[in-house]
């Protein structure tokens, strides 16, 4: 009996490691090192991020799982769904364009997880929000759009979650694109105010910007927002 579990958990974790790799492969060959997707050429693999989608359907996250390969496997579950949702539309300006029976992309019920159907917010809100206190989540999730942060050209694991995400939201915040920091004026990515709560809960917004940020920040700095790009972050 010993030897069958045994056996039954190396199956399980070459599975997972191989359809990880299918994910990363498809990752590293369509996504730019700036976050820009080939959906273009990326649908011409569909059949791959479907075989990646089949296996999160036959896949429910395990108890004895850490908290980290929790947070891997529904942020790469959040991503490798948005893309078939775009590529499902496309080609399209926006994700923002995408309705179905009166709802949006984010609303629509159509991501198949461990044999139940989500939605992408209820993966980000009421499953990665909610039960990791993690604000590096939202550099992890990618909305498809240019004012996000950038889609990462890898797939996430246990092993390289906490580093990935790390190198992301360095890359975000010092990015003057999304964000444009000096000591004592700020213009921050809307991010930082539509879910300020998870980035103070230790300590003030300028206490977390500071980091992860190239350019040392007065505590009084003066913060703005800067206006939102929803366009497709396609190549």
């Amino acid at each position: 009996m010993r030897n069958i579990l045994l056996l039954f958990s190396l199956t399980f974790f070459l599975n997972s490691f191989g359809q990880t790799s299918v994910l990363n492969s498809l990752l590293k060959t369509h996504v730019s090192a700036k976050g820009n997707v080939n959906y273009k050429a990326l649908k011409k693999e569909e059949s791959k991020l479907n075989t990646y989608l089949d296996y999160l359907n036959k896949t429910k996250p395990q108890k004895n799982w850490s908290a980290t390969k929790k947070k891997a496997f529904w942020v790469n579950a959040y991503n490798a769904y948005t893309l078939k949702i775009i590529l499902n539309n496309y080609p399209i300006k926006s994700i923002l364009k995408i309705k179905q029976k009166g709802k949006d992309a984010w609303n629509i019920p159509f991501a198949k997880i461990g044999g139940k159907t989500h939605t992408l917010n209820h993966i980000e809100h009421k499953i990665l929000r909610k039960y990791f206190n993690d604000p590096k989540i939202h550099v992890g999730v990618n909305c498809a759009s240019g004012s996000c942060p950038q889609l990462g050209n890898f797939a996430f694991t246990e092993a390289n979650y906490e580093r990935k995400t790390d190198m992301l939201i360095k890359k975000f915040i010092n990015d003057p694109k999304r964000n444009k920091i000096s000591e004592n004026k700020l213009e921050l990515s809307k991010i930082f105010k539509w879910f300020k709560g998870d980035f103070t809960k230790k300590g003030s917004l300028i206490n977390f910007l500071n980091k992860y940020s190239a350019t040392k920040i007065d505590e009084k700095a003066k913060i703005s927002f800067l206006k939102y790009d929803w366009s497709l972050n396609g190549k």
